[in-house]
């Protein structure tokens, strides 16, 4: 059975040579586009953008390399969140929408911040949930608390071993994320979590090579506009667990570093909160698209 999200239309978008995007778009109104994060698909939004639909035109994709979008082979910049965020913004385009909200979740906030980074004209507003800028991220993860991390070194490495890993043992490894950071399991219902298994594990190359892209070329790129003091000058707002303190920074600071207009808040919920409390996601999100 393919899940779908209710009253959604499904479209496929070319964003690239080769490449297309499976986009569910729904609802009218000022646009938002929604990214999913690790390892799920746009299916995780499924609350959050049906309450966004009343008064919006919700885009919620599949990311290149996840789901049922195209999963080109990696050139060592395929899957870099450069490449990953122009095609955020060219599928918007491709429907109508030269400006857009844009939010997203794990791997997809680093999508989505690149995008917003490299197209300011385009994103109007920008939210990240649960994750850091990649350079923040690498310089938190140290000592032995950096042990919650240990996917990240293990995808990182050349290409053969983690893919190999990874796909032979893909329920027990996807899984294992899916379980760990989730507070409340119900909130991930089985047939959605056999559904981000079976795509995961279809697709343990491409995420593969999008993580290692975090830990190359993706580290440049922050580096660079790090480096020119660039800033996200759109109103910003983040929401996460409260682990900067377990991890010994200050994570509200990071971020005002590349978002002066920031509004940080943080969730009593797991890691997957999209899911586990929609309401208040959907509220962070009108919240931002108000300022």
């Amino acid at each position: 059975m393919t899940l779908t999200i209710p009253n959604f239309d499904y479209h496929r978008i070319p964003v690239d040579d080769g490449v297309e995007l499976n986009a569910a778009v729904g609802g009218s109104g000022s646009p938002i586009m929604l990214l999913h994060g690790f390892p799920q698909t746009h299916l995780m939004w499924r609350h959050v953008a049906a309450a966004l639909a009343a008064d919006h035109t919700v885009i919620v994709p599949d990311l290149r390399g996840y789901g049922s979008s195209d999963k080109p082979d990696d050139d060592g910049e395929t899957y870099s969140k450069r490449t990953m965020g122009a095609d955020a913004v060219k599928l918007a385009a491709a429907l109508g929408h030269e400006r857009f909200a844009l939010v997203g979740h794990d791997r997809g906030a680093l999508v989505a911040f690149r995008a917003a980074m490299d197209h300011p004209d385009a994103v109007t507003h920008a939210a990240f949930l649960d994750v850091l800028p990649t350079l923040d991220s690498w310089t938190a993860l140290h000592g032995a608390s950096g042990a919650v991390g240990f996917h990240l070194y293990l995808m990182a490495q050349p290409s053969g071993l983690p893919e190999t890993m990874i796909a032979n043992s893909a329920d027990a490894f996807f899984g294992y994320f899916l379980d760990l950071w989730t507070k409340n399991p119900e909130a991930i219902p089985e047939k959605y979590r056999r559904a981000y298994l079976e795509a995961s594990a279809a697709a343990v190359p491409s995420i593969v090579a999008d993580y290692r892209a975090t830990a190359g070329i993706d580290i440049t790129l922050d580096q660079a506009d790090a480096d020119l003091g660039a800033q996200l000058r759109m109103p910003v707002s983040v929401v996460q667990q409260d682990w900067g303190a377990a991890l010994g920074y200050d994570a509200t600071a990071l971020w005002k570093r590349w978002a002066p207009n920031l509004a940080h808040y943080t969730t009593d919920a797991g890691h997957f909160m999209a899911e586990e409390s929609p309401t208040e996601i959907e509220a962070v999100i009108r919240e931002l698209l108000a300022r």
